[in-house]
């Protein structure tokens, strides 16, 4: 029977939430193995003057729990 561990996580990016998204991702992945998913769970921005200069995607990430026995 398998198991998932869940980890939240912030991606950030000054282009787009998707690469926000794919930031988070990539970060996860150097060192996190097995991950299985990942779910949208917010966006935000910050905003300076009437620009978007800083996207922010929160996510949560699930991954396979290895077994050590």
């Amino acid at each position: 029977m398998a198991t998932l561990k869940i980890v939240e996580l912030v991606g950030v990016s000054k282009e787009s939430w998707q690469d926000a998204v794919k930031e988070a991702l990539k970060e996860a992945a150097q060192t996190i193995r097995k991950i299985q998913g990942i779910d949208v769970i917010g966006q935000t921005a910050d905003v300076k003057g009437d620009q978007i200069v800083q996207y922010r995607t929160n996510v949560r990430i699930s991954f396979l729990v290895e077994d050590q026995r």
